[in-house]
């Protein structure tokens, strides 16, 4: 009797390639999902500094704002005139 030698579907070759075609899908497919998470926490970061420049921005803007009321020619007249002081326009001087 002979032995009857079971039939083979895939050789050893065409498993490799199989087994190493899904590996690199799976490996694919893990990066991409690694990329986009890691450019959401950026995105996020972003919004997070874009706030905070925002705010930045608005309390600039306030000081210059102050600024602007605290060198006002009538705020000037009523400090020197409590101190008692002389006006002259022409020793003040503003600092942009």
């Amino acid at each position: 009797m002979k032995k009857s030698k079971k039939k083979r579907f895939f050789s050893k070759l065409e498993r490799f390639l199989y087994q190493f075609f899904i590996v690199t899908i799976v490996l694919l497919i893990v990066g991409i999902v690694c990329n986009e998470t890691t450019l959401a926490r950026m995105n996020l970061d972003i919004q997070k500094l874009d706030s905070e420049v925002e705010k930045q921005r608005k309390r600039i803007e306030s000081l210059n704002m102050k600024i602007d009321e605290m060198t006002a020619l009538d705020n000037l007249k009523e400090i020197s005139e409590r101190y008692g002081l002389d006006y002259h326009s022409e020793n003040i001087k503003t600092i942009d």
